[in-house]
């Protein structure tokens, strides 16, 4: 069942986002929220794909948060990407695709089997505008990992979780919720959980935010993106 934070929203973040990537239309909004009616929760740590195992059906991350890691052989793990409400997980353009890293429940979940490909011409091409996102993001990862500095990774971050859960619906008075522990932070951005508490406790005696229980306000995204050089995020063109 989805979270009743999300049941009693005006719109659900996966329509949210998905509707800012293309114009769906009426057959597209029917496949959506029918795959939505049958909704189902996972749990926290549970795999919703796993690296080299075939992926059997392509999901909607309704409500919670996930994460594309990958293990080392002593443990260590790297979160590559998070996902977030409205997340695509696991579209292919390749018949019978295999899983290319192990998805991973962060907290509990709501997702659905997504409508197939080929259902609907303007749902094709959100999933489209969703992979291409995906690609975008994997890339701002590889550079905050190999070139930015700890401060510099732990605000970009945070910049791109802003922009991708506005574009959900999910960002009030410039404040998002993140239920993540430093730990996971800390895997995410190649740093010791102390050095992420330390980074965080940096960014906010500057005044870039305010981080108050899971939930974080962002005090001037569009100057601390300024500082960091951030682009706005642009798939095709004008």
């Amino acid at each position: 069942m989805i979270n009743a934070r999300i049941a009693a929203a005006e719109t659900p973040p996966i329509i949210a986002r998905l509707s800012r990537l293309a114009a769906l239309d009426a057959p597209a909004m029917r496949l959506l929220d029918a795959a939505i009616a049958d909704a189902y929760p996972m749990r926290a740590r549970q795999e919703l794909l796993s690296e080299g195992r075939p992926v059997e059906t392509a999901l909607l991350l309704l409500d919670g948060w996930a994460a594309r890691v990958r293990l080392l052989v002593d443990g260590r793990r790297q979160i590559v990407s998070l996902l977030v409400p409205g997340d695509v997980i696991g579209t292919s353009e390749l018949p019978d695709p295999i899983a290319t890293s192990t998805i991973l429940a962060l907290t509990p979940l709501s997702v659905c089997a997504a409508p197939p490909r080929g259902a609907s011409a303007a749902l094709d091409l959100a999933y489209a505008a969703s992979r291409a996102c995906d690609e975008v993001y994997l890339l701002a990862q590889v550079t905050r990992l190999g070139r930015m500095n700890a401060q510099e990774r732990i605000l970009d971050l945070l910049l791109e979780l802003y922009d991708r859960l506005e574009l959900a619906g999910l960002v009030r008075a410039q404040g998002f919720d993140v239920p993540l522990t430093q730990e996971t932070l800390s895997d995410a951005l190649g740093l010791t959980p102390v050095h992420v508490n330390r980074m965080l406790q940096a960014a906010r005696k500057a005044g870039d935010l305010v981080w108050t229980g899971k939930r974080i306000t962002l005090n001037d995204p569009p100057r601390s993106a300024r500082e960091l050089g951030r682009n706005p995020l642009k798939l095709r063109g004008a």
